[in-house]
């Protein structure tokens, strides 16, 4: 082990990912506020994180060695991009690892929304039979609809390949003017638009700090009365004091939300209580698969330490 990088592990990955990381560095695994993670960082080369530590310019100010960090995830919201390459210290990331995941739990929410269903649990007689049969009919089907995107990227391309496959017509807002042969089908439209138009609008925006609040009340005021609201992108995108209010306002919206801002949310959450929103805790890209390939970052992470081209270098920030 002598004279290989130290890399700093601070939070879950999947067990092969870090054995084998395990192999090509000396290792130390230690939660981002532990003692030990505060001994390592100093002299680590690498970093590999998932969610809840945050790379910052104070972190980094206490990381002299370090080279690259490795964000074990599709998103970069945690680690300040710029200042880490201002400081020579490269980012690497999973950015399709959890892409089919979260197309699944998107359509998953699309469904519950739109085709109420309760299960039998006992025997029931033919009134009860009947009865049962007349409360579970849908309003709309995924056919009938407008299936609204707002940010047209690797999730929103393949969830509008999905919803259009279903019968659905699809239609998608972004910034980027993005070619026909990458929308999935979808057709582009404005912003405002889309919030008209749109019987579901889900919403799979980046990061970046314009998209603050980015869908507040001028937006929301736009949305259909019976429109399904769904947020597994970022829970800071939307403002989720005119969101409450709206869902009050307007009982026929529903909104279906697996991010929030803060998370973990407390008793003053603006949303909870709200009889039309269904709230998640950020679980679209927990599945087995998602999460075993989002920890492979680990490869990237090596190498960069071993002076190659990573696979998935973070894009540039400027």
């Amino acid at each position: 082990m002598t004279g290989q990088p130290i890399v700093v592990q601070s939070e879950d990955l999947a067990s092969d990912a870090s054995r084998w990381l395990a192999r090509h560095c000396r290792l130390v695994v230690a939660p981002h506020h532990s003692p030990t993670f505060a001994q390592a960082i100093p002299i680590a080369s690498g970093l590999v994180v998932r969610t809840f530590t945050q790379v910052d310019r104070a972190l980094l100010d206490r990381a002299a060695e370090l080279r690259v960090v490795g964000r074990a995830g599709a998103g970069l919201d945690n680690i300040d991009v710029a200042a880490c390459r201002e400081r020579g210290v490269e980012v690497v990331y999973a950015p399709d690892a959890n892409t089919q995941s979260v197309v699944e739990f998107v359509i998953a929410m699309m469904c519950d929304a739109l085709r109420p269903r309760a299960p039998l649990a006992r025997a029931v007689d033919a009134d009860e039979w009947a009865r049962l049969r007349m409360q579970d009919v849908a309003r709309i089907e995924i056919g009938e609809c407008t299936v609204g995107i707002l940010g047209l990227g690797r999730i929103g391309r393949r969830v509008a390949a999905v919803a259009g496959a279903i019968g659905a017509r699809v239609a998608y807002s972004d910034l980027l003017d993005i070619p026909a042969a990458d929308r999935g089908g979808a057709r582009p439209v404005s912003v405002e638009s889309l919030f008209e138009e749109s019987d579901v609008l889900t919403l799979h925006v980046d990061g970046r700090p314009s998209n603050r609040r980015f869908v507040g009340e001028a937006l929301l005021a736009r949305l259909k009365d019976r429109a399904v609201l769904i947020n597994t992108s970022r829970g800071f995108v939307v403002d989720n004091v005119a969101l409450a209010a709206l869902l009050r306002e307007r009982p026929g919206i529903r909104a279906h939300l697996d991010v929030h801002d803060p998370e973990p949310f407390g008793d003053d959450y603006p949303l909870l209580g709200c009889p039309n929103a269904v709230l998640y805790p950020h679980v679209a890209s927990r599945t087995a698969r998602a999460l075993d390939a989002m920890s492979w970052v680990v490869r990237d992470v090596v190498a960069v330490l071993e002076a190659r081209a990573p696979r998935w270098p973070a894009p540039p920030t400027g």
